[in-house]
């Protein structure tokens, strides 16, 4: 009896002193009040549905990561040969510096740039590490709201990648639009992108896709793209590049930078944010670069200790593995030539699919034209197709893309490439 009052005493004095009743004040407070329930990630939910699918034939069309004629994640050889490298040498694990790994940043300038280029010898290029393609756009992207303050406004083109607008505004921008896409002739509206660029306000900030435009796969040509230069050095535009693709897009890792070596012999001192997730595959290790390009060394000087500066209280300095994978692969002259030819693999196998959807298509009697699939480049496809047409290929052929009617073409193989043009006739009938 004892003991059992006694712990009905010390029951009762603790509910009476229980942090409710001498705080309330505190704990009845919501903190999270104003968060609310935030929309679903479109590609996330593809994947979902598409994991959840029970068909053995589904095809996911949604996400934007290569895979081989398996269906499988692609490890490239000269990734695995340079992991082995790294190993043997029994490296630290020591922080790199703010701007990162400084061979990385070497040779992502040269692979950029061009061995020996005249804007690399005269030191006008800062350069740093960055987290991939997204972390090196939002590092530029602080630096420009930073250091452009007259101009308040960026332009994308319309379309462009979805996280390009967040991004940029959370930056600290409006973010505005051009034209680019022509959905009618599903094409390059080039005439009205002319158009946009000379009517929109002098010294305006101006974003572009180097090469493979996500999500049109649709591409200026090289006369074009000059064009468009005279065009944004005659507006006095300030032009930032996004480079994601190089070497994945035609094959060839010259040919796909021909924008950014063409702006900058023409006087443009762009930003560009360079990415090795599609080309390299290393889509998880987050290795990119940011580039800006000033007009003298003694800026780039200025800029370099401005950008350490900006970087310091983000990430400190960034992760050291894959910049390694990269420096290993790019500092051997084997293992270059050998990763080119990996890369070009990858771009062919993607082009040869784009081929095989349009003659099964034809062969399947589809009389549209589909001439679009072929033109266009890189990993995406704008296929035309309505947003219930790609309902109708989900719920009944277990085939899941974008309702855009984006094709991520690194999701067909040749297994399964004669049941998606089938399935894709049946629906555009």
């Amino acid at each position: 009896m004892h003991f059992s009052r006694l712990s009905s005493i010390r029951t009762n004095v603790t509910k009476k002193l229980s942090l409710t009743s001498l705080f309330p004040r505190y704990l009845n407070i919501g903190f999270w009040d104003k968060v609310e329930m935030g929309p679903a990630d479109p590609i996330l939910g593809i994947s979902e549905k598409f994991n959840k699918d029970q068909n053995p034939k589904k095809i996911n069309l949604g996400v934007g990561a290569y895979r081989d004629d398996q269906g499988k994640p692609y490890v490239l050889p000269s990734v695995r040969e340079a992991e082995k490298r790294i190993y043997e040498a029994k490296l630290n694990h020591e922080y790199a510096g703010i701007l990162g790994v400084p061979e990385f940043v070497k040779v992502s300038q040269s692979l950029l740039f061009g061995e020996g280029a005249e804007v690399l010898g005269s030191q006008k290029v800062c350069s740093a590490q960055a987290l991939s393609g997204t972390g090196a756009l939002r590092v530029g992207a602080d630096f420009c709201k930073r250091f452009l303050q007259n101009n308040k406004d960026f332009y994308v083109p319309d379309p462009t990648w979805a996280n390009h607008i967040p991004l940029l505004a959370d930056a600290g921008f409006n973010v505005k639009t051009y034209s680019y896409y022509d959905s009618k002739n599903i094409g390059l509206d080039f005439d009205n992108l002319i158009k946009d660029l000379k009517e929109i306000p002098k010294n305006s900030n101006i974003l572009l896709h180097v090469c493979a435009h996500n999500p049109t796969g649709v591409d200026p040509s090289p006369q074009q793209w000059d064009h468009i230069s005279q065009i944004c050095k005659d507006k006095e535009h300030f032009v930032f590049f996004d480079s994601a693709y190089q070497g994945f897009a035609s094959g060839d890792t010259e040919k796909d930078v021909y924008a950014v070596r063409k702006f900058i012999s023409d006087g443009h001192t762009p930003i560009i944010a360079t990415s090795f997730a599609k080309n390299f595959g290393l889509y998880g290790e987050r290795a990119g670069a940011l580039h800006i390009v000033a007009p003298t060394s003694t800026k780039k000087e200025e800029v370099d200790s401005q950008l350490k500066i900006l970087i310091r209280p983000q990430y400190s300095n960034p992760p050291i593995y894959g910049a390694r994978l990269v420096s290993t692969i790019l500092q051997d002259n084997a293992l270059k030539h050998q990763w080119k030819q990996e890369v070009a693999g990858m771009a062919n196998r993607i082009i040869t699919m784009r081929q095989l959807l349009v003659d099964y298509l034809k062969k399947n009697g589809s009389q549209k034209n589909w001439s679009h699939i072929t033109s266009q480049i890189g990993m995406f496809c704008f296929s035309g197709l309505k947003p219930e047409q790609v309902d109708k290929l989900a719920s009944q052929y277990s085939i899941y893309l974008v309702r855009s009617g984006r094709i991520s073409i690194a999701g067909i193989t040749s297994h399964n490439v004669e049941y998606l043009a089938n399935a894709i006739h049946e629906v555009t009938k």
